[in-house]
């Protein structure tokens, strides 16, 4: 493997990274947002109520979006990684 060849399969793996973890990382900063919204509106500053709802909220979108998850990854590694470990 060249330098070349390297560089880009590691573009492609944070491409990959950026792309799996955006779901999760967007529904995070929506319920914090929310949440930070309701308790500035509110007065109410309870380290439970900014925790819970938000790692609720990210176990639904994980379980929703696994599929997705785990489609792109595999087919990473059948299309690019398998290939360069075999030598082709």
């Amino acid at each position: 493997m060249t330098a070349d060849q390297v560089f880009d399969l590691l573009r492609q793996a944070l491409w990959i990274a950026v792309r799996v973890s955006a779901p999760l990382l967007a529904v995070a900063l929506i319920a914090g947002l929310a949440i930070g919204l309701l308790q500035a509106l509110t007065s109410v500053q309870e380290m439970t109520l900014t925790f819970v709802p938000k790692v609720g909220a990210m176990l639904i979108v994980f379980w929703v979006s696994m599929s997705f998850m785990t489609a792109t990854l595999v087919g990473f590694f059948t299309d690019r990684i398998i290939p360069q470990i075999a030598g082709g």
